[in-house]
């Protein structure tokens, strides 16, 4: 049976935004979650909010119990907490290890690898709020799957468990993948805020009513002009 079609033991690095709802999509799928990890009481609350019952561990402990372990923290601090681990000694032969970091591949698990490792990187094409409706987001989406051939079936099948589809990004495309939706992210956002702001100097109280129906339509119209550009003369997908 392919792992990701049983029933793993996971457990969660990271309390942020993504880490819960990620875990809860698991759950959703059958899988049995052994820990997170939570340092600040906001983290704290969100875990215990999301995860109710699922224990509030340290990282070490989360590997040790874990049979895939999800790494959904900031890409700055995976190569440090990786190596840490590394050094102690924590990983197992066989383990699944995934982040969540758009700009790295697997490379980052390079020590993690040594010791036996199996790495996979998925990103979830999100805006994550870190509340279940996060959940309803996911369906729909697309998730970046990276990792050494062998293991990409495993990465898909759990991007679907998440109720998202799969897109595959080369280890090499990882950066310029991250460069492109940070800019889709900080443009359409920047965007919004100065048509808002020139609206609420000529005394309109409720801009985002104005600027919503014109932004939701114009972008729309360029995600249908996008899916058209990526289609053949008789609109069929190219290969």
């Amino acid at each position: 049976m392919n792992r990701a079609e049983s029933r793993l033991g996971v457990g969660v690095i990271g309390a942020g935004r993504v880490g819960p709802v990620l875990a809860r999509a698991l759950a959703g799928a059958g899988h049995a979650l052994t820990g997170i990890t939570a340092i600040s009481s906001e983290s704290r609350e969100r875990a215990e909010s999301m995860l109710p019952g699922v224990p509030i561990l340290e990282p070490a402990e989360v590997v040790r119990r874990s049979e895939l372990v999800l790494f959904a923290i900031p890409g700055s601090e995976l190569p440090g907490l990786v190596g840490g681990l590394t050094a102690t000694g924590a990983w197992q032969p066989g383990q699944l290890v995934i982040h969540t970091s758009p700009e790295h591949g697997t490379d980052v698990f390079g020590s993690a690898v040594a010791a036996g490792v199996i790495p996979l990187a998925l990103h979830p094409a999100v805006v994550f709020t870190g509340t279940s409706l996060d959940l309803g987001r996911l369906a729909g989406a697309t998730v970046a799957v990276t990792a050494p051939a062998p293991v990409l079936p495993i990465g898909q099948a759990l991007a679907v468990e998440m109720g998202a589809e799969p897109v595959i990004v080369a280890e090499a495309d990882r950066p310029a993948y991250a460069e492109a939706l940070a800019a889709a992210t900080e443009f359409s956002r920047a965007v919004v805020r100065q048509a808002a702001e020139g609206l609420r100097a000529l005394g309109i109280e409720r801009p985002d009513r104005v600027v919503g129906g014109v932004v939701r339509a114009a972008v729309e119209e360029e995600l249908s002009a996008a899916a058209g550009s990526s289609a053949g003369p008789e609109g069929d997908a190219l290969a």
